[in-house]
This record gives C-alpha cells, structure tokens and sequence, in this order.
C-alpha cells in the first residue's frame, strides 16, 4: 500500500530529476527501472505510468540535459564564441552525467532543447556567412562533432578507474618505448604525444571546427 501511494505522488518531473541525480553520481544503471525505483521510494512498475518506455525515459532526461547545457551559454556572445560555449557546456554535462551524453552521442531526443540547440547552431553558422545547403551542412558538421567527441568522453568516464589508468599510461609507458627503427614517427615524438591532454584535443577539435566555417565563409565573400 505504501508503494501505491509513494507511485500517487510520482512525475515526470521527479522520475527525470531522480535519473540525472544517479546519472551524475557516474552510474550506469540510471535508466533501469529497478533502480529508479530505489532512488523514488516506490514500486518501480509506477514509473510505466508516466514513460512509456525506458527509451521515451531516456530522451527527456537527455532532454534536461540539453537545457543545462543551454542555461550555461552566455548572452551576447558573437558566433565563434557561441560555438566554443556550447562545446564548453556540452563537454562539462557529458562529465556530470557521462551514462546520459554516451547514450544520447548517436541519438536525437526531438525535443524542445534539442530544437534550441539546433537554432543556436544554425543561427551561428548563418551569422558566419553561411546560408541554405550550406549552412544545413554546417550546422550538422558542429553538431555531429560535438556528440561525437563529448559522447566519447562520456563513455570513457564509465569505464572502470583501473581500466582508464591503464589506457592513460600507455602513452608513457608503452608508447614512449616502441621501437624506434619500427616505427620512427611514434620514436621521435613519444615525449610530445605523452603530452597532449583531453583539454588540447578538444581545443583543436573546436578551433578546427570554427576555422572551416570562417574559411568556407570568406570563400563565398570571394566569389561573390
């Protein structure tokens, strides 16, 4: 009877708010019902009233999600750095909730969030210069790149810390004493490859990013 009752008092809002709260504790079991279940205090089948499935589940808590990463991009900001904002507050969500942004790296939640993001992209590529099919690709370009890399991230952080700490050492351990003759470019630069950190990469990736769309703007400036 307590289980009806605590199930009574269930939302959306309270199941998406109890999801993201295991998510952010690095958890991975923050979409099975069992566990929400624990989480809410209450007969796990009562979640079935509100979702009608794990994966409609998934796509409004990703949802929520994308409203974090959206709150935490500033105002007035001109469209390189609108750019590198989101990709700043995309990286730092996938870190709080790595089950959500490695779940969601292939996936669209076709939600509103998501529509807000994708005018935010669009609305900087357009401001860049871009327009039409290009613009369209533009857009897909950052927007593929961004769940590709963050995604990524993501799924790294759920890996067990022996599994990740064994992986981060290769570079100085097992990469720093290949053989040299074998393979001469990881010889001359294993001291430079051991370090590049997860913060450069993504540095490059967005500049990089960025970069395309300034030169593919001036190009068309060019023709005109």
């Amino acid at each position: 009877m307590r289980a009806k009752r605590a199930g009574s008092r269930l939302s959306p809002e309270r199941i998406i708010e109890a999801s993201l709260a295991i998510a952010a504790r690095g958890s991975a079991d923050a979409f099975t019902i069992r566990r929400l279940g624990e989480e809410l205090g209450t007969d796990p089948t009562a979640i079935y009233r509100h979702f009608r499935d794990k994966d409609e589940l998934l796509l409004s808590v990703a949802d929520r999600m994308l409203g974090e990463v959206l709150a935490s991009v500033p105002e007035g900001l001109g469209w390189q750095d609108r750019i590198r904002a989101l990709a700043d507050a995309s990286l730092a969500s996938a870190i709080k909730y790595p089950v959500v942004a490695s779940m969601m790296a292939s996936r669209t939640t076709r939600r509103a969030n998501e529509f807000r993001i994708v005018e935010l992209i669009l609305g900087a590529v357009t401001e860049a210069g871009l327009d039409g099919a290009e613009a369209a690709l533009y857009y897909r370009v950052v927007g593929d790149s961004l769940l590709a890399f963050v995604g990524q991230r993501a799924a790294y952080l759920l890996f067990d810390p022996d599994v990740r700490a064994s992986d981060e050492s290769a570079w100085t351990v097992e990469y720093r004493h290949v053989d040299a003759k074998a393979f001469p470019q990881i010889g001359r630069l294993g001291t430079e490859l051991a370090a590049v950190t997860q913060d450069s990469i993504f540095r490059a990736r967005i500049d990089g990013l960025v970069t395309a769309i300034e030169r593919r703007a001036s190009e068309n400036h060019a023709s005109e």
